[in-house]
């Protein structure tokens, strides 16, 4: 992933984002629980782009038959 469209994702998130939080009405705990959980989630995508983060391939779980 190119740094340019890095950089236009994370500012259409926050056009969204901000579009969201102006013209939805919502209770303000809602409001802050969106929020904490879209930054979480922005982060998790940033750290697993940026190669900090691996994928889950190592995690092994057990078949249950």
């Amino acid at each position: 992933m190119s740094l340019i469209s890095l950089i236009l994702t994370l500012i259409v998130i926050g056009v969204l984002l901000w579009l969201v939080n102006t013209y939805i009405p919502m209770d303000g705990k809602i409001k802050k629980i969106l929020n904490v959980v879209v930054v979480i989630c922005v982060i998790l995508w940033l750290l697993y782009a940026f190669g900090i983060v691996n994928h889950a391939d190592d995690i092994r779980v057990p078949q249950v038959r």
